[in-house]
């Protein structure tokens, strides 16, 4: 470590004791307890937890989606809690994409124009966006897929377009919730290589799953239970050691 820029050490994502309860009537439950997590750049993490153990919450409150009652969460070295909603909204679609189990597609607009959405919303010029949208879909394999609206498109091809999204941006971190969860086995196993693809080109991902085989193939295994992070572990670190590098 002795001579390299300190700057480059200081991690994407920092969070130190996040706490977020949900109150609902009489009934409060404290969904995160305390989470401490670091990411660094060009790490591919993947959270797993048994369903209701705070996984989506994390993503959520990690991302800036939702408030934390305690704790910081520094993105990028900016403080998100620091930040007025709508600085931590501007913040968010310049430096973090997202993909979701639902795709959440705008269902009137075609694949280019949902794409080019995040270029848009931060005043990147109309040409540039859909040059840069069409960019895009060609690295996730739909460049003739652009005109077709997500209903005219495969679960398979819908995912592609929210990763194209996600990626639209050259964001700084990349989260994942269930990408796989909506789709089949082999479609699934599709989008499982397309992450690995964008990871293995320098992307940095966080992405939360219930899919064992997902889980285990990235470089990073973040295990969280009754919204406490309880394992961090490096399940394919002797593949690194090897040399073994993923190739698209």
């Amino acid at each position: 470590m002795h001579g390299h820029d300190t700057a480059s050490l200081q991690p994407i994502l920092s969070a130190r004791g996040v706490t977020k309860t949900y109150r609902t009537g009489s009934r409060e439950v404290a969904a995160l307890r305390g989470v401490d997590l670091d990411v660094h750049a060009g790490e591919l993490v993947m959270v797993m937890g048994p369903s209701g153990n705070g996984k989506t919450t994390l993503l959520n409150c990690l991302s800036g989606l939702d408030d934390i009652d305690a704790g910081t969460v520094t993105v990028d070295g900016k403080d998100l809690f620091g930040m007025s909603d709508a600085e931590r909204t501007r913040h968010r679609a310049q430096r973090m994409g997202f993909i979701f189990q639902a795709f959440n597609l705008i269902p009137v607009l075609s694949a280019a124009e949902n794409v080019e959405l995040p270029l848009l919303v931060t005043g990147v010029a109309p040409k540039v966006a859909r040059e840069r949208s069409h960019e895009m879909l060609d690295r996730v394999g739909l460049a003739n897929r652009g005109h077709h609206r997500p209903g005219e498109l495969s679960g398979g091809e819908q995912q592609r377009v929210t990763v194209a999204r996600a990626l639209v941006a050259e964001p700084a971190l990349i989260w994942a919730d269930e990408p796989t969860g909506a789709l089949d086995s082999r479609t699934a196993g599709e989008i499982v290589e397309l992450l690995h693809e964008v990871h293995a080109a320098g992307q940095t991902l966080v992405v939360v799953t219930h899919d064992e085989e997902l889980g285990r193939s990235g470089q990073r295994l973040v295990q969280v239970r009754d919204g406490l992070v309880v394992n961090d572990e490096h399940p394919a670190h002797e593949l690194h050691l090897a040399g073994v590098a993923v190739t698209s």
